[in-house]
């Protein structure tokens, strides 16, 4: 299992930008508090991938700042090496996931990126919960997408994943 410092090398090694992993580092952290408590609660859930993909979501951020960074960091991941689950937490964390039809529209591959196992719905929710280096609350991140002009739908998607994941600690 590639460890949380050689993710961090990575990112580096990567040229991803000092402002980029310290963002991952929050949401890291983040996650990982997320994950024990599910797992205090009785969920199977594995906090050290947690850990690994957290800071390797913005990966595909050496490349892109755009919504394909999802998609260049799951690409970057298996071409390190690193392990298939992590790269699955890279290629599915934006938002609360994208539909195949969403995907086609914003230009992505043709696939489905919803985070299925607990690990990949724990990071998204986590980055959800992080803008910049600084912790923010589902509701305002909900009054940051209302900025954006983002479809109900999506923000819905948001708020269902958020009260999935909150769910787990209970």
């Amino acid at each position: 299992m590639t460890t949380p410092a050689q993710a961090i090398r990575l990112l580096e090694e990567s040229g991803c930008a000092p402002n980029v992993i310290e963002h991952c580092k929050v949401v890291a952290s983040l996650a990982v508090e997320i994950a024990e408590k599910a797992k205090t609660a009785g969920n199977n859930v594995n906090p050290e991938l947690v850990e690994v993909g957290a800071i390797l979501h913005d990966l595909g951020r050496c490349r892109t700042h755009g919504i394909a960074h999802a998609v260049e960091g799951f690409k970057l991941a298996k071409n390190k090496g690193v392990e298939p689950e992590v790269a699955e937490i890279i290629k599915r964390h934006i938002g609360a996931g994208v539909s195949k039809e969403e995907a086609k529209e914003f230009g992505l591959p043709e696939d489905d990126y919803f985070p299925r196992s607990l690990e990949e719905k724990i990071v998204a929710h986590a980055d959800n919960l992080v803008k910049g280096t600084k912790r923010i609350t589902i509701n305002e991140r909900l009054k940051l997408m209302s900025k954006k002009d983002i479809s109900e739908h999506v923000v819905q998607r948001i708020k269902n994943l958020a009260e999935e994941v909150e769910g787990l600690s209970h």
